[in-house]
Parts: C-alpha cells; sequence; structure tokens
C-alpha cells in the first residue's frame, strides 16, 4: 500500500468518525424515542398526536404542543407527561420519572464517553492515542466527580435534564395549588398594609405568593433554587431522616428518585430499598466508567486487538443499547404494578414498537428523529471500521 493511499484512508477514517461525533452531540439533544396515547376521551381537534411524550437521552419531555384553533383556547400545552402519569398510576404504575434514573442522570457523561472513544480511534499512532484518550477521559472523570459528589455538583448537569427534574415535581404543586383572584384588603388590615408599603416595607399578597409559584424558572440557577426549595420542605417534614441540602447530584437524583416514587404509592416499607439500591448503583457506575477508561486507555497503546476496536464498536452499537435498555424499563413498568392502584391487572409488557391496545387506550410506540440519527452514526461508523480494517491489513502485509 502506498503512503498515499494510507493516507487517504486516515482522512477518511478521521472525517467520518468527527462527523459521528457531531451526530452524537445532535442525538443528545433529539428526540429519540416517541410515545402517544390515543383513546375516545382525547379527540384529534385537541389532541392530534393523542397523549405523547418523548424519550431525550436526559429526560423524558412533552410532546404535546400548544393549539391553536379557533374552536380551542390554551394557554400554554397540556403536560402529557403528567396527563399519562395520570393514566398510568391508577393500574398501579410508577411515574415516567421513576424510570431509567441512572442514564439519564449519567447521560451527558456516556455521550462525551463516547465522543472521546472516536477521537482515539481515528488516531493511528499509539501513544498519539493513548494521550487523547487519557486527556479525555480523565476531563470527563473530573467532571463527573464534582457534578456527582460536591457541593452544588448539580449545576454542572445540563439544563435539559434538570428542567425535567423540576418539572415532574411540579406536577404535584399544579395539582394541589389553588388559584384566585387578586383581592383589596380593607378596614385595619388594608391600612397596616398600606402604612407598611409607605415605609418601604414589601408586603406580597397570598394570591401573589400563588402566582410566583406558578411562574415557571427559565435559568438553570433558577431551576436549582426550586429543587433545593423543595427539598427544603421534604426535609423539614422527614423527621430529621434527610441530611441538609449540599447540591450534590447524587443527592438530588436520589431524593428525586424517592419523591417519584411516592408521588402516588407512598409505601416508605417499599421505597427506602429502592432508593437505597439507586444510591448503590449511581456511586458503582462512577466506579465502574472510570475503570472502562483505564481498560480502554491500556488497550490503546498498540493497533488492533479487541480493546481497540471497541473504541468504534461500543458507538456502533448504540441504537441496539438504547433499545435493550429502553425494553427493559419498559418491562419493569409493567412487572412493578403497585397494590395501591385503583385497578388490579396482570403484569405485562408495554408496546416496545408499534400499536398496542390496553382496555379503551391505544399505544402508539415508534422510533423519533434522535433513533434514525443514531442509525446514521452507525452506518457512518461501521463504514469507518472497514476502512481502518482494510488499512491495518494492507500495512500488515
Amino acid at each position: 500500500m502506498t503512503a498515499d493511499t494510507q493516507k487517504k484512508q486516515t482522512l477518511l477514517v478521521a472525517a467520518l468518525s468527527l462527523a459521528g461525533i457531531g451526530l452524537l452531540a445532535a442525538i443528545f439533544y433529539s428526540s429519540v424515542w416517541r410515545v402517544s396515547l390515543t383513546a375516545p376521551n382525547y379527540p384529534k381537534e385537541s389532541f392530534p398526536d393523542g397523549v405523547r411524550i418523548e424519550f431525550h437521552v436526559n429526560g423524558v419531555f412533552n410532546g404535546c404542543e400548544l393549539q391553536h384553533k379557533t374552536e380551542i383556547h390554551e394557554e400554554e400545552a397540556l403536560d402529557c407527561v403528567h396527563e399519562m402519569d395520570t393514566i398510568n398510576h391508577y393500574v398501579g404504575m410508577y411515574p415516567i420519572a421513576a424510570g431509567a434514573p441512572v442514564e439519564r442522570g449519567y447521560g451527558q457523561f456516556l455521550i462525551s464517553f463516547l465522543a472521546v472513544m472516536l477521537l482515539g480511534f481515528l488516531c493511528t499512532k499509539p501513544k498519539i492515542r493513548m494521550g487523547i484518550l487519557s486527556a479525555g477521559f480523565a476531563g470527563i472523570a473530573i467532571w463527573m466527580y464534582m457534578t456527582m459528589f460536591t457541593d452544588n455538583g448539580i449545576a454542572l448537569q445540563n439544563q435539559g435534564y434538570i428542567e425535567a427534574l423540576v418539572t415532574s415535581l411540579d406536577q404535584d404543586a399544579k395539582d394541589n395549588a389553588e388559584g384566585g383572584e387578586d383581592f383589596v384588603i380593607g378596614g385595619i388590615t388594608g391600612v397596616l398594609k398600606q402604612s407598611l408599603e409607605d415605609s418601604g416595607v414589601k408586603v406580597v399578597l397570598p394570591s401573589e405568593l400563588e402566582k410566583q409559584k406558578k411562574a415557571k424558572p427559565s435559568g438553570k440557577a433558577e431551576l436549582i433554587e426550586q429543587l433545593k426549595a423543595t427539598y427544603e420542605v421534604d426535609r423539614a417534614k422527614s423527621n430529621g431522616r434527610m441530611t441538609p441540602w449540599n447540591g450534590s447530584a447524587l443527592q438530588v437524583m436520589t431524593w428525586h428518585y424517592d419523591k417519584t416514587l411516592g408521588r402516588y404509592f407512598n409505601n416508605r416499607a417499599e421505597i427506602e430499598p429502592m432508593v437505597k439500591t439507586l444510591h448503590g448503583i449511581l456511586t458503582a457506575t462512577f466506579w465502574a466508567l472510570l475503570g472502562a477508561m483505564a481498560l480502554l486507555i491500556w488497550g490503546a497503546r498498540r493497533n488492533g486487538g479487541l480493546l481497540y476496536w471497541l473504541l468504534v464498536l461500543v458507538p456502533i452499537a448504540l441504537p441496539l443499547f438504547f433499545v435493550i435498555d429502553y425494553s427493559a424499563w419498559l418491562w419493569w413498568y409493567g412487572h412493578t404494578l403497585n397494590d395501591m392502584g385503583a385497578f388490579s391487572v396482570k403484569p405485562f409488557m408495554p408496546t416496545v414498537f408499534g400499536n398496542g391496545k390496553v382496555a379503551q387506550f391505544t399505544t402508539h410506540s415508534y422510533l423519533d428523529s434522535g433513533f434514525g440519527l443514531m442509525i446514521i452514526l452507525s452506518l457512518l461508523l461501521g463504514a469507518a471500521a472497514l476502512v481502518r480494517r482494510k488499512q491495518f491489513r494492507e500495512a500488515a502485509r
């Protein structure tokens, strides 16, 4: 093989690998899978796609859009994640936010992990490759540690993930809130209010407080403050069970999981072991990823070999990993039905792909744009792997 041919092959693999990294970034911000429920009580005029939710790498988000029609007046789109939770809980199913807590919490690190692997794969010189992997993995390791275990580490999570946490908690607040119009205070109380305001003291009416609670936070700092405020309320009610707020992702994730599991079925004897298990898995995942990083750096010392090829084979298999994980969580939802549900049903497997029927509801479960990007990623990286394999074989002759 001529040097010119080898150079072209190297450039082609590099271009395909860099394109793969770009696709990973796009996948992270895309809806990978979508699920919707349709039923006679959800007319197409108001719900053209049914009660729809969208699965992203970092969370589950509302798939319902604001309807702008003459016969329909909506100030904001229906929260279809909440709507589907409401439907599901009647048969004893846990809230959607209880699913895949590890995958969602580590999503940003896993995507970054795959990107660094591809950077290592495109390099043909072992020493440089080891340097790239060492630097990239070290950055991810520090990022993970600071996010998971240090004070206010949750601020290092992506905003979409934090928004999903806040939205799932706000469902309860919206259900319990009682709206009301502003009212005028008269008599002695009104005079006192006016006197306080004249002296520079700000007086907030109960109705104004309610409006502030309903106002949706926009920035990451505001979202975290809302999480903290909710945490402190729960801590005051916990009789010393909860530790003071430190804002680490580990603390926030385990507390949020606990709160989510107990939203409809607050059976502490059942929930507490599940929360304890999650806490252990979150910590174990951190160390497992560090071990995987060390193993890949060690394997990068030469071209070829299983550990080298894992640098591209693992990203290639991303669609398969997603489908397996998604299917496993659907099985979990259908086989961990709480006895406190309004209706008793036998454990079942929700529809993974296609249409299914449960009572009056039809389930539609299909891949979305993010999964299409995963397929393109696999094809590009598959081509890169074949070119690199041919390159190594010709160089060995």
